[in-house]
């Protein structure tokens, strides 16, 4: 007896295809999602902040929240000059409000403290994210 395939078994296979995109879809969607991060942990965007980074992975999209006292610190988002020299060009956005957060795009982020000696005692860090 010749056994007969309609159109039904074309419609599932359809159906199953359509739904496993559909959860691949959600699955990535999902794993996007932007992480926050705050900047040194419990201590906060304090001295000897500049190795916090380490051991971590950024994401376009990414958020760094800096916690501190505004009466002592700020956060200046800076070029590589910037970082390197302590120095915040003309022009840099600066941040003082000791709960500020920032959205990461691609590619490196500098961002030091300007009170006098605070980013040569460590308080800058950089950011690479993918």
């Amino acid at each position: 007896m010749a056994r007969h395939e309609g159109s039904s078994g074309a419609v599932s296979m359809s159906t199953v295809a359509v739904a496993m995109a559909l959860l691949l879809l959600l699955g990535f969607e999902h794993g996007d999602a932007a992480t926050t991060f705050v900047v040194g942990d419990s201590n906060g965007w304090n001295l000897g902040v500049e190795g916090w980074p380490n051991g971590k992975v950024f994401k376009a999209g990414d958020i760094l929240r800096f916690n501190y006292n505004p009466a002592v610190h700020n956060v200046v988002a800076v070029d590589e000059g910037g970082y390197r020299s302590c120095i915040a060009p003309r022009g840099a956005k600066v941040f003082n409000s000791g709960k500020d957060e920032i959205t990461l795009s691609r590619g490196n982020s500098f961002f030091i403290c300007t009170t006098p000696g605070h980013c040569q005692a460590g308080m800058k860090i950089t950011i690479n994210s993918l």
